[in-house]
Parts: structure tokens; C-alpha cells; sequence
């Protein structure tokens, strides 16, 4: 139970004067006199409209907004390798055929280090404008010394010019999955421990993997609704007595093939019963050094729609990069989802406002969300919701503040590293300005 504090409501306004945005971080479409891509919603200005503002970016989020999958790969791709030095510079790219979501999820892991190679997308055996952009602009390293492939072609995919390359052959998906954990075997000098194991039916229970992978370099073996594959029973028979994390219920990841895979480790399931919850528990779930154990202020985001699979997917590499931190879901266009609202409302980052070492610049624990589509999949009302709900916000330290709190409640989170948030409302109607939350509590 969250203990209840008032708080005066406040009108959302833009926040931003000026951002710098980049044209493959547009793509949202306008018809204003600007020649900008963004449209001037009703009371903004045009100087700020044509900027991306308040769409691109506001004080707590970052959108690529296009919903083609290709050009958010490319922009994803160079926000979280920018260059300029060696320590921001792809290794590699991954080069993947936009045509199967699976073959994308599973080349995730290669954007984690040693391989350090974020996906671009082909078109068949093409290679579309934005990914040879992208290319250039990324100008792999080729790895330690120069010498490695600096572009890895998953399946039949166009071939970057000019670029030192590396075959991951294997005929379908699944074959492609055990083809991806084969090389980051070989790259990582040791076979991996763990794998998780997602649906090849459910995409959007399967797609929360992404960040995972990008940041842990784990393998991920997909099953269907029939059972295990055959080259994904290949690929778990590589791995002997790993622990096989299964994302998803038992309706998506049904009981009879959990029953298959302890032929080959422990199981494990984790997630939620629709697609929303299931990003959300696996955000929340930690065994051992597995899994994201994202439940305190402090951390980064990504969201996507749960039906756009590619967007989600591109997202990744900023799950390994920057604040790291998981993929949620949202199932609508005008709303952040009950379970994501409550959630960041769990992990709202606080400051004490009457405490010099406890203020908003000492206190630390931000959160941040880095936000994939057009406004048509999610507008910009939910993604100023999102930016409330991840704004650090004052504790109410007066004295009848939180009177009707369970005190029992307060204090195991305070034990625990700080209380939840709290909010006037209902989680999954938290509006701009209405919740307070704190931080670690005062040493």
C-alpha cells in the first residue's frame, strides 16, 4: 500500500527551450511552414515544433519517431555508438533481415560486449538508404586492432562496401538463433550458463529479450506451441546444465514443453500474464547475476508499443548503453498501461527539498526512457505522462504527511533502501504532478 500525500496538481508545459535532434531521430510527419517533419501541436510554438519539441525529446525521455523499423534501427544505432572516440565507436554492425522478428531478437545479443555490434536492418538482399547511412556514419572499428569483421551478416542479407565482413549462416530462424550463439561462444571464450527461452509464436511476450541480451550477450533459444525445435534442441544440448530462463505464462510457454526443456537444465519461468505485465516482471526479476533487478530509482528505460516487435527490438542497444535498464510495453496510444504506471510509481526517484545534501542535484537515483514510434502509436499525452512519472519529485516530510500509510509497509521499504512513491490517485491514472516519492532514506 502506498501511503497517501497530498500534492498540489500542476499543468504540464514544455519544459525544453532548445534541443539539438538529428533527421533520422524524425519521422513523425507535418504539414506546417517550417519544413520541419514534427507538427506544431495547438499552443506550441513553431520554433519549438520544429525542433522535435515536445515529440523528440523532453526533459526525461528521448523518442525516435518514425515507425519504420529501419530508420529507428539507424538512428538507435548511432545515438548509442556516436563516435568520436574509441570508447563510443561500434566494433561491428549486425546486419539483419527486417523480414523475421526472431533472426533480429536473437542478433541482439551481439551488441554486447566483446562483439559491441548494434543492428541495422536489410531488405531482403538490399540494403535500404538509412542502414548504408548508418554504416558509413558508424565506421566500425573492426574490433581490437582493427583486424575483426566490422560487419556481420545474419542469413542472406546485403553486404556493407568496403567493410571487412563475417558470415552467420543457418537455414531459418531457429538455425539462425543457434548460428548467434555459436559466434558470441566463440567471441566470449565460454560457453554460457544460462539461456533464455521465449516463444516463437507470441512476439510480443518474447520481445522484452531484446534489452536483455543486448546487455548480457545471453543466448535465446525460441519453442513454439508444438514444442522444441529441432536446432533449438541442438543449441540447449551446447549448453549442458545451463538454466533455461522461460519468459512468458504457461499459456504462451505451455507446461508440456517446460516439461521438454528440463531434459536439458533447470527452468525457470518469469513475466506476466498479458504482454505489459510480462515486461514488467521481467524488469522487477533477479536470480542471481541473471536478470534486471530494476527496483529502485536509478535506472533507464526503453518503451515501445507491444505490437510494434522491429521497434521494440531496435531499442536495445540503448538498453546496454547509458542508464541501462529495461523494455516495457504499452498496449495503447493515449496511455501509459496500469502496470507501467504503478511500476515507475515503485521506482520514482525522490530528494528532500529542506536537506542541502539530500537535494534535487545531490540525491541522485534519476531515471530516464528512451521512447520508440510516430505519435499515431504513442502520443505525446502518454509520453508526458512517462515523463512525470520518471521525474525526481520532493519528499512530503511535514508532519501529517502519509497519516493513512500502512506504517509497517513504509518501514520494510525504508529497510530496503528508501519508500516507494506515492501518488493522489490510482497508479494507472498518476497525472503529471500528483505523486511524491523518496530516495534512500537520510544517513
Amino acid at each position: 500500500m502506498r501511503p497517501v500525500l497530498p500534492r498540489p496538481r500542476r499543468t504540464p508545459t514544455a519544459l525544453l527551450a532548445a534541443v539539438a535532434v538529428t533527421a533520422t531521430l524524425a519521422g513523425c510527419g507535418g504539414d506546417d511552414d517550417t519544413g520541419s517533419p514534427f507538427k506544431t501541436p495547438k499552443g506550441e510554438s513553431k520554433a519549438a515544433a520544429s525542433l522535435g519539441i515536445p515529440v523528440v525529446a523532453t526533459r526525461n525521455t528521448t523518442r525516435t519517431a518514425t515507425g519504420d523499423p529501419v530508420d529507428a534501427a539507424a538512428a538507435v544505432a548511432r545515438a548509442a555508438f556516436p563516435g568520436g572516440s574509441d570508447a563510443s565507436r561500434a566494433k561491428a554492425v549486425a546486419i539483419v533481415d527486417k523480414g523475421d522478428w526472431r533472426v533480429a531478437l536473437a542478433a541482439s545479443a551481439l551488441v554486447a560486449p566483446p562483439v559491441s555490434a548494434p543492428l541495422l536492418f536489410s531488405d531482403g538482399t538490399s540494403l535500404p538508404d538509412p542502414t548504408e547511412e548508418a554504416v558509413e556514419a558508424l565506421d566500425p572499428s573492426g574490433g581490437t586492432g582493427g583486424e575483426g569483421a566490422q560487419a556481420l551478416r545474419i542469413g542472406d542479407v546485403g553486404r556493407p562496401s568496403g567493410l571487412r565482413t563475417e558470415n552467420v549462416a543457418g537455414e531459418g530462424p531457429y538455425e539462425l538463433a543457434r548460428a548467434i550463439d555459436r559466434y558470441t561462444t566463440q567471441a566470449r571464450g565460454r560457453t554460457a550458463d544460462r539461456v533464455l527461452v521465449v516463444s516463437a509464436d507470441r512476439p510480443e511476450f518474447a520481445i522484452p529479450a531484446a534489452a536483455w541480451l543486448a546487455k548480457s550477450g545471453d543466448p535465446v533459444a525460441f519453442v513454439t506451441s508444438k514444442g522444441i525445435p529441432a536446432a533449438t534442441a541442438r543449441q540447449l544440448a551446447a549448453h549442458p546444465k545451463a538454466t533455461l530462463y522461460v519468459l512468458g505464462p504457461s499459456a504462451v510457454v505451455r507446461p508440456a514443453v517446460t516439461k521438454q526443456l528440463r531434459r536439458y537444465g533447470t527452468v525457470k519461468r518469469m513475466g506476466g500474464v498479458d504482454p505489459v505485465q510480462n515486461a514488467v516482471g521481467f524488469a522487477r526479476y533477479k536470480d542471481g547475476a541473471f536478470g534486471w533487478n530494476v527496483n529502485r530509482p536509478g535506472h533507464g528505460f526503453t518503451l515501445a508499443r507491444s505490437t510494434d516487435t522491429l521497434g521494440a527490438i531496435t531499442l536495445a542497444p540503448l538498453a546496454a548503453s547509458g542508464l541501462h535498464g529495461p523494455l516495457l510495453l504499452t498496449d495503447s496510444a493515449n496511455a501509459l498501461p496500469e502496470a507501467v504506471a504503478g511500476y515507475l510509481l515503485d521506482v520514482k526517484p525522490g530528494y528532500y527539498p529542506d536537506d542541502p545534501a539530500l537535494d534535487a542535484t545531490q540525491a541522485g537515483g534519476y531515471n530516464r526512457a528512451w521512447i520508440t514510434g510516430d505519435v499515431s502509436a504513442i502520443d505525446e499525452g502518454q509520453q508526458a505522462q512517462l515523463d512525470a512519472l520518471l521525474e525526481i519529485a520532493p519528499v512530503d516530510t511535514s508532519p501529517n504527511a502519509g497519516e493513512t500509510a500502512d506504517s509497517a509497509t513504509r518501514s520494510d521499504r525504508e529497510s530496503r533502501g528508501g519508500p516507494g512513491p506515492t501518488t493522489t490517485g490510482q497508479a494507472g491514472a498518476a497525472t503529471p504532478g500528483t505523486t511524491t516519492a523518496a530516495p534512500t532514506p537520510r544517513p
